[in-house]
């Protein structure tokens, strides 16, 4: 059977009269009641009671009819999904993060991405920028917000900054309240800071951050006391919540309100995160491409 004679079927179906059912189609009615016949042959049951004054569906043709009406909807409904995939405004998109671009640029993007593109199926996956990395080069992921690495990008990967923010110090409240931590206008002054418990990632995780904190406390001549490491943000923060050290982290991290956790901004020039977009170069993806403009239109706002 053939696409042809599915029509011809819905047609008298829904006409009850082979003659209507011809001219709806444009056709005469010999040809239309040969494609019929030849129909239910090949489904070894007769779709339809016939006399001279009466045509009525089978309970087969009637039972049948239930499966066909959709089939040929979804059919006919090709070309335009085909039109929509070819402009972007359906499909997939594969993006993965890192978790402090949770607290940041992901929440916005992604709410005027699906908004702009309802259609679009996202799926978001949380991922060190290591791991990003590999997952577009091997095509597992169509794009990444990431923290890009101090050394160069496969020649493959585009890369975009979206975002520049200051660390600050995320420590327990506690310590505070206390006096064990100095502070000048709200802000975490002198050194003596310096020399307590330092909760931080794992440096083959995150190059970048990683040197990007130790960096800062070799330029204050000081070897930090490195008490725990963490691959995720939560889990940092929830180490300082329990008072086992400080830690610095991008500003949007204040967005993580945590109980028993203040955010502190250093009150001398403090390290800047960079945090942006990547893809690969070659793809050029109607649905990757309004994410990137929409990422990159951000940035610039």
């Amino acid at each position: 059977m053939d696409l042809r004679q599915l029509n011809h079927f819905l047609a008298v179906a829904e006409e009850l009269h082979f003659g209507r059912a011809a001219e709806r189609l444009g056709m005469t009615q010999p040809p239309l009641s040969q494609s019929i016949m030849a129909l239910e042959r090949e489904l070894g049951a007769p779709l339809f009671a016939r006399t001279k004054r009466h045509v009525a569906l089978t309970p087969f043709g009637a039972q049948w009819l239930e499966h066909v009406r959709p089939a040929v909807g979804a059919i006919g409904a090709l070309p335009a999904t085909a039109q929509r995939l070819r402009k972007g405004t359906a499909g997939r998109l594969a993006l993965s993060f890192v978790s402090s671009a949770d607290y940041s640029i992901l929440p916005a993007l992604v709410r005027r991405y699906s908004t702009a593109f309802p259609e679009v199926e996202m799926t978001l996956a949380e991922a060190t920028s290591d791991v990003q990395i590999e997952a577009l080069v091997e095509g597992g992921i169509d794009a990444g917000i990431m923290i890009p690495p101090a050394s160069a990008l496969p020649s493959l990967i585009e890369y975009r900054p979206l975002l520049r923010e200051p660390l600050v110090a995320a420590v327990p409240q506690l310590w505070v309240e206390e006096g064990r931590l100095a502070l000048e206008q709200g802000k975490l002054a002198g050194e003596s800071w310096l020399d307590e418990p330092l909760l931080l990632f794992p440096r083959h995780v995150s190059p970048t951050f990683h040197d990007l904190v130790l960096d800062h406390y070799r330029a204050k001549g000081r070897q930090p006391l490195i008490r725990q490491r963490a691959i995720q943000m939560q889990t940092i923060i929830s180490l300082v919540s329990a008072e086992m050290g400080l830690a610095l982290v991008p500003a949007s991290l204040r967005n993580l309100a945590r109980t028993g956790v203040r955010y502190l901004p250093l009150a001398d020039a403090a390290p800047v995160l960079e945090t942006g977009l990547a893809w690969r170069r070659a793809d050029e993806a109607p649905t990757l491409r309004s994410l990137i403009g929409i990422a990159l239109d951000m940035a610039e706002g």
